[in-house]
């Protein structure tokens, strides 16, 4: 879910470059989101984000948001790609990555023992399944303080339909898949959200038809 900054593209070994895990869409959306997070996270200071993948986007956006501690996560299967990139691109304030496996109830448990000022995911609610797209929306509950932001980039559904041909295409691809993977509707995630305390604020248009969802949490009510 990343890619390279280009500051550091000329003064690296273009074969060590080719050995990373690589994602064409992080390198295409990075400075986008990027745009956004400047505007959404000048007061955080600690981000939890879920489901790092390769591990471009850390290497990325941390050094560009230098008050921002950023903790990277995911499944184990995606640590060895997550560490390769960040020792490509070391930064003091990108941390290494938290096992968190979205099936496994011991790994939200550790997860969510750490507070967290926002949480980011990309590209993540149409890869899980439904079950887990509401678990993942309960960590981002239980990790944030009242106020605090769950930004997400992805493609979605609007009022039931697709936004482009594009979407349709893609969704079928996923549904084939047979893992329960599909692109989601906003509508549904936002109701979703909203059982968990997290009221969708603002939405930004990003390119290739996908979209940033910012989501605060509510404070407890008696």
């Amino acid at each position: 879910m990343s890619d390279m900054p280009n500051a550091a593209r000329g003064n690296t070994d273009v074969s060590m470059l080719a050995a990373l895990p690589f994602s064409q869409a992080c390198e295409n959306n990075r400075e986008p989101i990027l745009s956004v997070l400047r505007e959404l996270l000048t007061d955080s200071k600690r981000v939890l984000e879920i489901g790092s993948g390769t591990g471009q986007h850390s290497v990325y956006f941390a050094p560009r948001l230098p008050h921002v501690s950023w903790q990277t996560s995911d499944v184990p299967a995606n640590h060895a790609a997550i560490h390769a990139w960040q020792q490509q691109y070391p930064a003091d304030n990108v941390q290494p990555p938290l096992v968190l496996d979205l099936t496994s109830l011991d790994d939200i448990r550790a997860v969510t023992a750490r507070p967290y000022d926002a949480v980011f995911t990309a590209n993540t609610l149409h890869i899980v399944s439904w079950d887990l797209v509401l678990r993942l929306l309960g960590v981002a509950a239980s990790v944030l303080p009242a106020d605090g932001l769950l930004i997400v980039y992805g493609p979605f559904n609007e009022h039931g339909d697709y936004t482009s041909a594009g979407n349709r295409q893609f969704d079928a691809a996923l549904q084939a898949r047979g893992m329960g993977s599909a692109i989601r509707d906003i509508e549904t995630v936002t109701v979703a959200a909203g059982q968990m305390q997290l009221s969708l604020i603002d939405r930004y248009a990003m390119p290739a038809n996908n979209q940033l969802l910012v989501f605060q949490k509510q404070p407890d009510t008696l």
